[in-house]
């Protein structure tokens, strides 16, 4: 193992409103819309029709492709119909709309694994429908079926949580911590992992304290917690590694190929809670925040509820919402409307009024350069710009402009409010139309 480094970040007003509110789950509502696209890769295929009862827990899409993940109801009660809808990217998605009976009848499908072998694993892990909960939404048991398994050594589990409002991950930690070691037991079990290692941003004492006392107590040497600073973008999977095991990953390179297997904390504790009683990931926790929001609060939602229902649960809106982000401010997406469902990545709910919501008037850049020094991996996005603007392809090309992870701090740290990180996507999206 490396030494440990810390590499270029920023700081972010934390927001951490909701850090010491204990979950509280929803009650079922009226009508869930379960979407068909729900991890990278294929999307699923409905398995039910228009008129059939489900359970919860049962298998309602899937699809034979290896990068994908099974999707199940969350609630019980009868399927309403299946309908196109455009999602937040822009393209359309098939959504299962269920109207519930309130009994939550659990489906027979649902079973606690046998996990004996590798295999046993993986299998176990694609039923159980787990993605990386961090917002990635990458098919869990891919990541558990690397083509170099032999020399993978180490388990990273990212608990840094550095997006803002978001304490979704630091509930997980303090209410259900044993969850993650049991996770990673077994998951470091199977897969002959030798060290785990669980990296947290230093503002989260008490899930630190928690995590400490309960590997301690089961006599888990082989796992370490790192405390990181509590700087953005700590949590990002290419900084966290490097930080942890100080090896750089490239775009394009997969941990794996670095020795290394890296998961979210709550996927990995929701997939302890899995290995144990076999429902598969039906529900999310969610961090409910913003200035609009009455009641900001942390809130178990089964998977599939409108934005509005869990709002309404939340005391309403205070304000009117100008904006509505599913996910951190940071790497979040903007949803058109609080009709739109919640998915198993979806982490955060956050309503912004106008006044919060405002964007300032972009002005000239002055090459000032603080963008640059922002950028973990010191790229350059004004030479993007420019280069995008000009269609310089190769330009784009030579300053690395694939490097790029876009987790926004060029365009937080901008004093002229230019939508660098946006047109750093634009800039990948150039090259990879260029390279057909």
């Amino acid at each position: 193992m490396s030494q440990r480094k810390h590499l270029p970040s920023i700081h972010v007003p934390h927001h951490k409103n909701t850090a010491g509110s204990e979950t509280v789950v929803m009650p079922v509502p009226d009508v869930v819309k379960i979407c068909m696209s729900q991890n990278i890769g294929a999307p699923c295929k409905p398995l039910v029709e228009k008129g059939d009862y489900v359970k919860v827990g049962q298998r309602i899409g899937d699809v034979e492709a290896f990068i994908s993940a099974p999707i199940f109801s969350s609630v019980s009660g009868t399927v309403k119909d299946i309908v196109q809808s455009r999602g937040s990217m822009g393209g359309f998605e098939t959504l299962v709309i269920i109207e519930t009976d309130k009994k939550q009848e659990v489906s027979e499908e649902v079973e606690a694994p046998v996990i004996e072998s590798l295999e046993d694993l993986i299998k176990a892990t694609r039923n159980s429908g787990m993605v990386g909960l961090g917002g990635a939404s990458f098919p869990t048991h891919v990541k558990f079926n690397p083509k170099n398994l032999d020399e993978c050594k180490y388990l990273v589990v990212n608990a840094a949580e550095c997006e803002p409002f978001i304490t979704t991950d630091n509930r997980q930690m303090v209410e259900n911590g044993q969850d993650i070691l049991d996770g990673m037991k077994v998951v470091m079990h199977h897969m002959n992992l030798g060290k785990g290692y669980i990296g947290i941003e230093s503002n989260k004492p008490d899930a630190i304290e928690n995590l400490k006392r309960l590997i301690e107590q089961n006599e888990m040497n082989d796992v370490e917690i790192i405390v990181l600073p509590s700087s953005y973008p700590k949590g990002a999977e290419r900084v966290l590694i490097y930080e942890i095991t100080g090896q750089v990953m490239d775009a394009g390179v997969l941990p794996a190929q670095l020795g290394v297997i890296i998961v979210n904390v709550s996927t990995i504790g929701m997939l302890g809670e899995y290995f144990k009683t076999g429902m598969p990931i039906i529900r999310r926790r969610v961090t409910v925040d913003g200035d609009a929001v009455s009641e900001p609060k942390n809130v178990f939602v089964p998977i599939g509820t409108q934005v509005a229902d869990v709002i309404e649960f939340c005391g309403g809106y205070k304000k009117e919402p100008r904006k509505i982000v599913m996910g951190g401010p940071m790497m979040g997406r903007a949803t058109m409307s609080d009709e739109s469902p919640t998915m198993k990545n979806t982490s955060a709910i956050l309503c912004f009024s106008q006044e919060m919501a405002e964007v300032k008037a972009e002005t000239g850049c002055i090459n000032c350069q603080r963008c640059h020094s922002a950028c973990p991996f010191g790229l350059m996005p004004s030479v993007f710009e420019e280069a995008y603007r000009n269609k310089n392809v190769d330009r784009l090309n030579r300053f690395k402009v694939m490097q790029c992870m876009e987790c926004g701090s060029c365009s937080y740290i901008c004093p002229a409010r230019r939508p660098l990180s946006l047109t750093n996507k634009l800039a990948k999206n150039m090259v990879k139309e260029a390279s057909k």
